[in-house]
């Protein structure tokens, strides 16, 4: 009998061994980075910048914000230096960092390898990266919206930076590399598709991420922008909005004029106050946001106002009490 368990036992030890093994060694299973070379013009830097600064806002997460002024806006010379902390203390599952993504670091990278890490979540060495940048929506981007991206990012001034090396906690240093997918771009619509054309910018800039609850790090689909997703914060909790058209607790009484001017408030800088000390600071960007184009901001408008709404009030706010 003795003999029958150490067989059971042994079978099982090896194939958690298997599993752990095909999890760590055999995934990320993507596509290959495409054979591609980018043919930079002041036209695919300008509307690049656009993106990266306004809309999927990759520079949010890649340059240095100050955190003693309401949005955190980014420090002036940090444009993608990379380092922002993604740690234990605010609910990751390790310590993660952004990376420099300047010249001093993309430099030796292909514009292919360059556009697999932004659209699947896979980096230059196979590594995955872990879905605090909004890979999966970043996959369904038009690939000329990508090419823009990667112009841009091509002639951003070289900074150097040190940045740490990540640590991941177990279990998720194995179940991180079954996250990133093969990408799904969309086709972007034609910006008179007033509503569709705004479907695809709340989708590149991953407006769901924030604006959901989460279960076990997933977004709970039935609740899709109806906001109350939490954020810790150094002196307190702030919760993202509601921003289906209830019309009690979300943007159902809103004008488009109203939503709009909400956006451009941040557009001058002297509007970015210094924070109070008894004020939690929010992880929108809204003085990133500010620069969306008016245009693109009504499209954002028109599809909010097509989804299902849903009741749910928000208490945004939440100061630490000791």
């Amino acid at each position: 009998m003795k003999k029958v368990f150490l067989i059971i036992f042994l079978i099982v030890i090896i194939a958690i061994a298997g599993i752990a093994g095909y999890l760590k060694f055999a995934l990320p299973n993507v596509e290959p980075a495409p054979d591609l070379t980018i043919t930079v013009t002041p036209e695919r830097i300008k509307h690049g910048e656009y993106l990266a600064n306004h809309v999927a806002v990759c520079m949010d997460c890649h340059s240095t914000r100050d955190w003693s002024r309401f949005t955190g806006p980014l420090l002036p010379g940090t444009l993608g230096k990379g380092g922002e902390y993604f740690g234990r203390e605010v609910g990751f599952p390790g310590s993660f960092y952004s990376k420099n993504i300047t010249p001093e670091n993309l430099g030796t990278w292909t514009d292919g390898e360059i556009f697999r890490t932004i659209t699947t979540g896979v980096d230059k060495n196979g590594n995955a990266l872990f879905p605090v940048m909004p890979y999966s929506h970043y996959g369904k981007m038009d690939k000329e919206d990508v090419y823009d991206i990667i112009a841009y990012l091509r002639q951003l001034p070289l900074i150097k930076s040190d940045i740490p090396q990540r640590s991941i906690d177990f279990p998720m240093n194995f179940i991180l590399n079954t996250i990133p997918a093969n990408a799904v771009p969309l086709e972007r619509p034609a910006k008179t598709d007033l509503v569709n054309y705004g479907h695809y910018i709340v989708t590149i800039a991953a407006c769901i991420e924030c604006h959901t609850q989460v279960k076990k790090g997933q977004i709970i689909p039935e609740l899709a922008y109806s906001g109350g997703r939490e954020f810790q914060m150094p002196n307190g909790t702030v919760r993202s909005a509601n921003i289906t058209p209830d019309a009690e607790t979300g943007l159902g009484n809103w004008t488009e004029d109203a939503f709009i001017a909400r956006f451009k408030a941040y557009t001058d800088s002297a509007n970015i106050a210094q924070l109070a000390v008894n004020r939690v600071n929010t992880i929108m960007p809204w003085s990133m946001y500010a620069g969306m184009d008016t245009a693109d901001l009504k499209a954002v408008y028109a599809y909010l106002k097509t989804i299902s709404p849903i009741k749910n009030k928000v208490e945004h706010f939440q100061l630490q009490t000791k």
